[in-house]
């Protein structure tokens, strides 16, 4: 009956909205530095302690919307004339095996944000080495609570693999924001240049393989892989009526910008010449992306259900996290500095350490409102570890 609202598919678009923000939430905050040590000299946790990542440069930006239509031409043309079923039984394999790694890494992270750095490491600390020789080959440093996670990855692999269809859409939601998070912690880009060339690539990316031709719907729907956030249209969840979709690259693109403005909210924090200990973080560029991020989502759930048509996620999430980002950057006076700005160890280490000072300041980059611990007073230099 027209004009009745349906209340089951409205819950369905919000859940599905809610799990991608709260996707990019926690990676956004697991992209953060695990610690910045201030001076010339630090010591690093073994168990904190990270490499260092490669970030995106603007040239790899011009190149990736060409290498992802390669990748999806690739893929169309193997389940356009090779069928899926092959294809869907390697994937299946392929995801349920990284998965296994990927949802251990993101609950053990779910587990310390829960219970805090400081009772986290009153865990014993286990190291297990693979040795060449007498040399380290292979390293791994895990506590207590990360042990008992094992089985508990395991068996999201396991049920992902063999689970009924009626309930895989759980595991394979589980399996994506493990995957998305764990990218949006990895995958950087160096600067806000970077950023908006990417989002404006694929912007017509998105745009050209979906409206342009069946190309981008025939993959995504075809595919039975965890490279999608689903959400029952119904409130019984077993149903025929299906599931809402959204593919992981328009979380994790998006993503990669909002995590970027984060670190700049970082940055600006530490660089802060009046800033004392009880100077509280703030994340103006953050959450003004996190807010644009969710309204371009919400504009492009209202377009698909009122033309009942599939629509390209980017051609409002790309404006959006771009616009966002000019305008907190205008408002603030900063859009030249903010512009230039480049993401990475050195831009953490701008103000100096001359005097060979050593005090120490931690960055947690756990997912509440107090991620800075600083035990000292101010200090004059910060270096990246």
């Amino acid at each position: 009956m027209t004009g009745v609202v349906d209340w089951e598919l409205l819950s369905s678009y919000a859940g599905l909205i809610g799990l991608a923000v709260l996707s990019i939430y926690a990676g956004s905050h697991g992209s953060l530095p695990k610690k910045l040590t201030a001076g010339r000299e630090g010591v690093v946790d073994e168990e904190d302690g990270e490499e260092e990542i490669d970030r995106m440069t603007s040239n790899d930006a011009w190149l990736f919307p060409v290498l992802a239509s390669g990748a999806l031409l690739g893929l169309y043309v193997v389940v356009r004339y090779l069928g899926t079923e092959w294809i869907n039984w390697c994937l299946n394999w392929y995801f349920s095996i990284i998965g296994f790694g990927s949802v251990w890494k993101s609950s053990r992270s779910l587990v310390r944000w829960s219970m805090g750095d400081s009772r986290w490491k009153t865990f014993h600390r286990y190291t297990f080495v693979i040795q060449r020789s007498t040399q380290p080959f292979v390293s791994l440093s895990c506590r207590t609570p990360t042990l008992f996670l094992l089985p508990v990855a395991f068996a999201n692999a396991i049920w992902y693999h063999i689970g009924s269809s009626s309930r895989k859409f759980i595991f394979t939601d589980i399996l994506g924001l493990s995957f998305s998070h764990n990218a949006l912690s990895l995958l950087r880009i160096d600067s806000f240049k970077t950023g908006s060339i990417l989002l404006s690539g694929l912007f017509f990316y998105d745009i050209w393989w979906v409206f342009g031709t069946e190309v981008m719907i025939r993959v995504a729907t075809s595919l039975d892989a965890p490279i999608k956030l689903l959400w029952p249209k119904s409130l019984s969840v077993v149903s025929e009526r299906g599931y809402t979709m959204l593919g992981l690259g328009d979380i994790v693109i998006p993503g990669t910008f909002i995590a970027l403005a984060l670190r700049y909210d970082l940055h600006n924090y530490l660089s802060a010449s009046e800033r004392t200990p009880e100077t509280k973080f703030r994340k103006p560029y953050f959450y003004a992306g996190l807010v644009a991020y969710t309204l371009g989502l919400i504009a492009t759930t209202v377009v698909m259900h009122v033309f009942r048509a599939a629509q390209p996620a980017l051609l409002y999430l790309s404006p959006a996290c771009i616009l966002s980002f000019v305008i907190t950057a205008t408002f603030r006076g900063e859009l030249g500095e903010a512009w230039n700005w480049s993401d990475g160890p050195s831009s953490l280490a701008k103000r100096g350490g001359e005097d060979g000072d050593t005090k120490t300041e931690v960055v947690s980059s756990t997912l509440d409102e107090s991620e800075l611990e600083r035990p000292v007073g101010a200090v004059d230099g910060l270096k990246g570890t």
